[in-house]
């Protein structure tokens, strides 16, 4: 599947007329990352750290903090990573599974779902 983009839209969930808005890759990371000056101009602070793995297998510890974000006509709130240096806006899987959006690997598309899966929840009537 080749490099994809959609316009995402981050907002300070604490100031709803801070926001950041630019083009961003999909991509098949977990969170989001975004750079930490666009953050910070709208307001975002750290509000804690995780720690990544990296391709060579090395551990590196990353600010987090959390936002609205807003793509493709849904609204989910997520974890987004604090860049550091000059990474490419990410749209990551946890944003992109809250929507009820998945990858199609065989079909090389992105997939709206007609329902979000709540797997394991079991209906009371």
């Amino acid at each position: 599947m080749g490099a994809t983009h959609v316009t995402v839209r981050i907002t300070n969930p604490a100031e709803p007329d801070r926001f950041w808005e630019g083009l961003s890759l999909v991509g098949m990371r977990r969170d989001s990352p975004i750079l930490r000056p666009h953050l910070e101009a709208i307001g975002l602070a750290p509000k804690g750290s995780r720690t990544y793995q990296l391709a060579d297998c090395s551990d590196l510890v990353l600010d987090i903090t959390t936002a609205e974000i807003e793509f493709m006509g849904e609204v989910v709130g997520g974890t987004i990573i604090m860049g550091a240096e000059d990474p490419e806006p990410l749209l990551g899987m946890t944003a992109l599974e809250s929507a009820g959006i998945e990858v199609d690997h065989l079909g090389q598309r992105w997939k709206r779902l007609h329902a979000v899966h709540l797997k394991g929840v079991v209906r009371i009537q």
